[in-house]
């Protein structure tokens, strides 16, 4: 299989490639901005790799996905603090520069494998986000945060109405994956990194974690070797059982708040963690308003927990990686 990969050095991107590689024999094209996160397979004789931007590069890309069997567009912008700030260039990339490529596999009738977001659910009032029966509901013009969920829902809508003519697709809707190379920890402007490794951030750093409303909003958090097993699985799709369908790809028995997971961190880096402990010890957990944080755009849901019912019936997959051991390798990969 020929896998054509745009954004492949972004979280999902990077792990993607090395999983393809290690675990298959199909071969990858892929481009992005930059390169630091694959340099360990730039050299690998099934993995050839441009420098480029997608938004420019109109020309390559088409020709390559008239070469390639399956297409992942992965390019997003994926930070809260970017939907409120920037709205516009949300939108020119999340949605403009997809729906480019989205034509593209109409056009040369390829299959695409999108990646939608836990985030088209919005304020669902649903206690499981069901692909099929749950309602996908955002906020007012004037939250600017449901930008991002906009443009990823009305790319959902687009293909599966080009999927009833005859496109190949699948969806699937990461909940909070995480694990190594999610963002620069190192990076101190406060929003500029998902919340993970924004806490972990702040604990090198010696800061406080600021707790958004609190930390009372919950999450449930899926390691990213989990979210690779699903997404390999997606784009074998053996006996056609991945086709034309969506999935959730998250993990409902690590569902937590947001305060949990900073309280989490804190204590295994305590005591697993000796050169970073006096830091930790010292953290500081401050509750500060959204509007403060992110700004008056702002908009949060309480709870967001996928059923995942489909993945295992189609997909024979489910979470194995507790919250516990994800953690632990996410850190030994930033601290140790």
């Amino acid at each position: 299989m020929n896998i054509l990969i745009l954004g492949a050095n972004g979280f999902i991107g990077s792990h993607l490639v090395e999983t393809i590689l290690v675990k298959t024999n199909w071969r990858i094209t892929a481009m992005d901005l930059s390169q630091d996160k694959l340099a360990t397979v730039l050299t690998h004789n099934r993995f050839n790799f441009k420098l480029g931007d997608i938004t420019k590069e109109i020309d390559w890309i088409h020709e390559q996905i008239q070469q390639c069997d399956v297409v992942l567009p992965l390019v997003a912008i994926a930070t809260p603090a970017l939907y409120v700030q920037d709205p516009v260039r949300v939108f020119e990339l999340d949605f403009e520069a997809n729906l480019t490529i989205v034509r593209a596999c109409v056009r040369y009738n390829k299959r695409i494998i999108f990646p939608s977001t836990s985030e088209v659910y919005g304020m669902c009032a649903d206690k499981e986000f069901h692909e099929k029966t749950s309602h996908l509901v955002t906020g007012p013009i004037h939250k600017k945060r449901w930008i991002y969920s906009a443009s990823k829902q009305l790319l959902d809508r687009l293909i599966y109405a080009y999927g009833e003519n005859g496109l190949a697709y699948s969806l699937f809707r990461p909940f909070n994956w995480y694990g190594p190379r999610l963002d620069n920890v190192f990076n101190p402007k406060p929003g500029a990194s998902r919340v993970l490794s924004q806490f972990i951030g702040n604990i090198l750093r010696g800061e406080a974690i600021n707790l958004v409303n609190g930390g009372a909003q919950q999450r449930c958090f899926t390691y990213i070797d989990d979210g690779m097993a699903a997404l390999l699985a997606i784009i074998e799709n053996k006996d056609q059982m991945a086709a034309q369908r969506v999935f959730n790809i998250g993990n409902p028995e690590a569902n937590i708040s947001i305060r949990q997971l900073a309280e989490i961190l804190i204590e295994l880096i305590i005591k697993n963690y000796p050169a970073y402990a006096d830091k930790a010890q010292a953290v500081q957990l401050i509750d500060v308003e959204a509007k403060d944080y992110f700004g008056e755009g702002y908009q949060d849901v309480a709870l967001r927990v996928p059923a995942i019912q489909e993945a295992k019936n189609y997909l024979n997959w489910q979470p194995t990686i507790n919250l516990a051991d994800g953690l632990r390798k996410t850190l030994d990969f930033y601290l140790k």
